[in-house]
């Protein structure tokens, strides 16, 4: 950037939304340089910005320094802190800077809670989000029923700590609804494996009249991929363009891909982004890769996987094609129960995990040895697998909770798909609810068979 040049605050705003939508640190830090450099850096909403800038970026650390060197803070910026915290899913850290907040004197209120239940939704934090949530009521006087915003967050916590039935219960007592309320109800549903009852919903919303958005059709796409509603997707689809006036976006088109995909009609979703009437991009040939991996068809993968390298080699393949390593993230699983968390990154014991394995292998359980990217042998592969997070964190949870009570682990990576197909069996042979959210979903596993119908 031009260090001659001179911008106002209003050129410092545009350049800050900008980044944020480009999600490009690069960038956010060389705008944050300017800004630093120029006669507007004291301006207290313009430094409000740059946190939400790098919040957008992932760039938590350089969100937090700005906020940490503030001269000055109003709530907004401690409300952009803890959502920030929340969108990139560091609750935890969110409500830690809340109790921060409180011990300071500052007085939440209704937008703090707004943001407090972000957090709380975002850290699986059900019962820490009941306790605020009755806090607010009863410390600090503020009456949640007239507040839309704020039901609204408590249903997206609810749907997020596997509590579809309280989240329902808070969405049929709501004095009042926006359109965000439908689409939070319809999500929930979509995103814990219900995507029928997402459907039923829909149908409610139109028989009161309510008209539908492009939002809406999103969320709509999403429950009928859910569910498995090839027909009905593509019904929905063509009722927003003919009834409705609604010309389909990428998302929509991305999420009729997602209706084919997640239930194996992948020949028809080949076919379906052959007749696009735009170049297919790196995201479409991503998904496609995606969905064939899960039906196990090598050859649509690897055919869908050419192209979206060829658009972005980034996005290459590092067992196929060497690249530079990238940055490691250390594996963690918490098991959620008894009002407490254990945290699980390298335990020592490894021997109830062991039991479980040997019954699984009676179960008809082989391991897939693909999931392991070191160059060691086939034997050390399969003991590779016995030893993530998520695996640890239930064989501990088996031995400390009652027996049939829920398992609960949260997990901050994407589950691997060995350890998958592992817990649905391990949910046969323990006779329990294994559920697990990892950085993409919730994942509720019964008797044998995952919400998320094995795509994810």
């Amino acid at each position: 950037m031009n260090s001659g040049a001179k911008a106002d605050a209003d050129c410092f705003y545009r350049l800050f939304e900008l980044c944020g939508k480009s999600k490009s640190m690069d960038n956010a830090k060389k705008v944050h340089d300017f800004f630093l450099q120029s006669t507007c850096r004291g301006d207290l909403s313009l430094n409000n910005k740059v946190i939400d800038m790098y919040s957008k970026c992932e760039g938590m650390t350089d969100a937090r320094r700005v906020f940490d060197h503030m001269p000055e803070r109003n709530m907004d910026s401690w409300h952009l802190m803890i959502n920030a915290y929340a969108d990139n899913g560091l609750g935890d850290d969110g409500l830690e800077l809340f109790e921060q907040m409180r011990e300071l004197g500052l007085k939440p209120n209704e937008e703090t809670f707004v943001s407090v239940l972000s957090a709380c939704a975002s850290a699986g934090a059900v019962e820490e989000g009941f306790i605020h949530f009755e806090s607010m009521k009863n410390e600090y006087g503020i009456n949640p029923g007239g507040d839309l915003s704020l039901n609204n967050k408590v249903i997206d916590m609810y749907s997020k700590c596997e509590g579809m039935t309280d989240a329902r219960r808070v969405f049929d007592h709501m004095p009042e609804r926006n359109m965000d309320s439908w689409h939070l109800m319809i999500n929930a549903y979509a995103d814990n494996g219900l995507g029928d009852d997402g459907l039923e919903l829909f149908e409610q919303m139109r028989e009161l009249g309510l008209k539908p958005n492009e939002e809406t059709f999103v969320s709509v796409l999403s429950a009928c991929a859910s569910a498995g509603a090839v027909e009905e997707g593509f019904i929905h689809f063509e009722s927003m363009k003919n009834e409705y006036g609604i010309n389909p976006g990428f998302e929509h088109i991305l999420g009729l891909l997602g209706v084919l995909g997640k239930s194996g009609h992948l020949i028809e979703a080949m076919e379906y982004i052959e007749k696009l009437p735009f170049e297919p991009t790196v995201e479409i040939w991503e998904a496609l890769r995606n969905y064939a991996r899960v039906h196990g068809d090598i050859d649509i993968e690897d055919h869908a996987e050419e192209l979206m390298v060829a658009l972005d080699p980034s996005k290459a393949d590092p067992k196929k094609i060497p690249t530079p390593p990238p940055k490691k993230r250390t594996a963690i699983s918490m098991l959620d129960g008894r009002n407490r968390i254990c945290e699980f990154r390298n335990p020592t014991l490894y021997k109830d995990d062991e039991k479980l394995m040997s019954g699984m292998k009676q179960a008809s359980y082989v391991p897939d040895t693909r999931y392991v990217l070191h160059d060691i042998d086939e034997e050390a592969k399969e003991q590779a697998l016995l030893y993530h997070s998520e695996r640890l964190a239930i064989a501990y949870g088996l031995i400390n909770t009652p027996a049939r009570s829920p398992l609960r682990i949260i997990k901050n990576l994407r589950v691997c798909g060995d350890c998958h197909n592992a817990i649905k069996i391990m949910s046969t042979i323990v006779g329990r609810e294994l559920i697990v959210r990892d950085n993409k979903r919730f994942h509720h596993f019964r008797d044998g068979k995952c919400s998320c119908g094995d795509y994810w």
